[in-house]
């Protein structure tokens, strides 16, 4: 199974560098089924389209428009493989039984039914899959999967086809310890556990997307990300190997995410009941929390403060849906902050190391930065800053925890994906 990402396919040269490498995999033995992105910034393009076309595009229809820029790219992967000499067939995701949930834009994988893949295959064809979308169980209509799925479109086929495993290329090398884009300075990781991996796609590394890590880790499917635009050997994501703690490195790297915003909201009776209605209506409207704080209640007045991050892209479904329910709540005010990001530091070996918590804090504090939020799991800790200094936050987690390499890692393409 390989999948390659949109900077991999860019333009007809990309694409046909592509074919080439996907041809040399098939000579060498192997049943190939690759999945694709759209070209380049196509989907941003046409989001654009339709947002020039319509200030709110009806979600169905949206599907319609975004999925064809895979389509495009499968149809003309298979058209280069043809004239190698190679037999290949392209298909979308609901040809190959991608079924998923009816939620446009954000579906979910219910199951694959790979009849035709397993077919196709069994003829010597090379098999093409339009990534990033499937079909309703219930409605039929097409739906995406939300931006970066073709990752999870992949690792999902990969374990309904039973492929050894899953090749995920970008334009990067690999994993690297922090964005190189950021610091130039970040190593590429040889191998990470999808426990790992997880808590760096979930605190915004955008090599992998969080649902693929999650479907791999629970299908046990191992991925192979490397960059198609080099034979270098990429980085293994698998399970965690047995032994100690002790043996895995203890920070495996730094990851942010700039698509945060924070609402607090003010004035909170303190009484029981209060904050379910508040996250229920975040929940009904489908958008994930990540941070959650609350003020010790102020006794003159028993009200208290919450404060919470979700992504950019819900805020304004978020702040209206909360001032909606603000007469029944009872809450004084709303306060929205999207001038903020995310740092997170990652790393099995955190749970025996006592120690990193004050090590990250105090370079953050060298580097002058407050911290507004702070968030913890056993092998992660994440923390709030202000938006214009999430690159020398991100710089100065790397450097005190020893991640600097000497030499500085190559982005072939730009994009990260």
């Amino acid at each position: 199974m390989q999948k390659y990402g949109g900077s991999s396919v860019a333009d007809a040269e990309s694409i046909k560098r592509v074919a080439r490498r996907i041809v040399a995999t098939k000579q060498a033995g192997n049943e190939v089924v690759v999945v694709i992105s759209a070209m380049g910034d196509t989907t941003d393009e046409l989001m654009d389209l339709a947002l020039q076309v319509s200030p709110m595009p009806a979600p169905r229809e949206l599907d319609m428009l975004l999925t064809t820029g895979e389509r495009q790219s499968a149809a003309l992967l298979a058209m280069a493989l043809a004239d190698l000499g190679v037999k290949a067939r392209s298909y979308t995701g609901s040809q190959v039984g991608v079924i998923t949930t009816e939620t446009h834009g954000n579906a979910r994988i219910i199951d694959i039914t790979p009849g035709r893949v397993m077919n196709a295959l069994d003829e010597g064809d090379i098999v093409i899959v339009a990534g990033f979308q499937g079909v309703s169980q219930t409605t039929k209509d097409v739906t995406t999967l939300g931006r970066g799925a073709s990752d999870t479109t992949a690792v999902a086929l990969a374990s309904a086809c039973g492929a050894d495993y899953c090749e995920i290329y970008s334009d990067v090398d690999g994993v690297f310890t922090a964005d190189p884009r950021i610091v130039p300075g970040a190593r590429q990781v040889p191998r990470i556990s999808y426990e790992e991996m997880m808590e760096m796609a979930a605190c915004g590394a955008k090599i992998l997307h969080l649902r693929c890590v999650e479907y791999a880790r629970r299908e046990l499917v191992p991925v192979h990300v490397r960059s198609s635009f080099s034979d270098n050997p990429g980085t293994w994501v698998t399970q965690l190997e047995e032994g100690s703690p002790m043996e895995q490195p203890l920070i495996s790297g730094v990851a942010h995410d700039r698509g945060v915003a924070k609402i607090t909201i003010v004035g909170v009776p303190d009484r029981v009941g209060v904050a379910a209605k508040i996250f229920e209506v975040i929940a009904e409207n489908e958008i994930n929390v990540d941070m959650i704080v609350q003020n010790v209640s102020k006794i003159d007045t028993s009200r208290t403060d919450i404060s919470f991050t979700l992504p950019t892209a819900d805020g304004r479904k978020a702040t209206q849906a909360l001032t909606a329910i603000q007469e029944t709540a009872g809450f004084q005010e709303l306060l929205y902050d999207d001038q903020i990001g995310k740092v997170s530091v990652v790393g099995v070996g955190m749970r025996s190391h006592p120690g990193v918590t004050a090590k990250f804090f105090k370079a953050l504090a060298d580097a002058g930065i407050n911290i507004g939020m702070i968030s913890t799991s056993e092998i992660r800790i994440s923390v709030v800053v202000d938006a214009p200094e999430v690159d020398v936050a991100v710089r100065a987690a790397h450097t005190a925890f020893g991640l600097d390499a000497e030499g500085e890692a190559i982005v072939y393409a730009g994009t990260g994906r």
